[in-house]
């Protein structure tokens, strides 16, 4: 199988705005989750959507918003501004409403946790039509039972044999977007016909180092 690490990640000045979603079929029920994570532009950094099995509604937006923030804190953020169109929520991690199920008060608190180890940060109310993308990415997932980096993906991604299957033991490859690079220190004893494209964590393709 192919093996990589992160040889670096440059560390994020701009503030990223987090968008997340989170529902349930039946509350409690097939649950899924949905979060984008934009640059200051408006530039979509990382958009997943992701099946987390039998859920409530409520436990699915926690869920959400903590993957939200795990993501910006992998692309090395340190300003966030949340939004989300979970009323409850939000007004329970400004501190407006109390968190009283056991459940919620456990990601309440993890949240809160994450929430702390940022620089800066703001949470806002989203209206339901804004927060659009985060939504389908958590339906899709539902539907799909898996995770999904794209709302316009195909349920059986396209094979890509470039560049990796003609990657050799050291070779590099940088991400466009965000400027993160990996270095390969194993080759995949799959076909080149089974082989896809590198991605990086913030959804951009990586290219070969110039």
């Amino acid at each position: 199988m192919l093996q990589w690490y992160a040889v670096k990640t440059p560390p994020m000045k701009e503030t990223l705005t987090l968008q997340f979603d989170g529902g349930s079929r039946g509350n409690p029920g097939p649950a899924g989750i949905g979060v984008v994570v934009s640059a200051e532009d408006g530039t979509p950094l990382v958009t997943l959507g992701r099946f987390i099995g039998r859920a409530t509604n409520n436990v699915a937006e926690y869920r959400a918003l903590i993957t939200a923030m795990e993501k910006a804190k992998e692309l090395g953020a340190k300003k966030i501004v949340i939004r989300g169109d979970s009323e409850l929520i939000i007004k329970q991690m400004r501190g407006e409403y109390r968190v009283k199920h056991p459940d919620m008060k456990a990601l309440y608190n993890k949240a809160q946790a994450l929430l702390r180890e940022f620089e800066s940060s703001k949470i806002e109310h989203n209206l339901r039509h804004k927060n659009e993308l985060a939504d389908k990415l958590a339906n899709l997932a539902m539907d799909r039972r898996a995770d999904v980096m794209d709302v316009d993906s195909s349920a059986s991604p396209q094979l890509d044999a470039t560049p990796t299957a003609s990657a050799k033991v050291g070779d590099r490859f940088d991400c466009p977007r965000c400027g993160m690079s990996i270095e390969l220190r194993q080759a995949s004893k799959l076909g080149s016909h089974q082989l896809r494209e590198f991605g990086c964590q913030c959804g951009a393709k990586m290219k070969p180092a110039q």
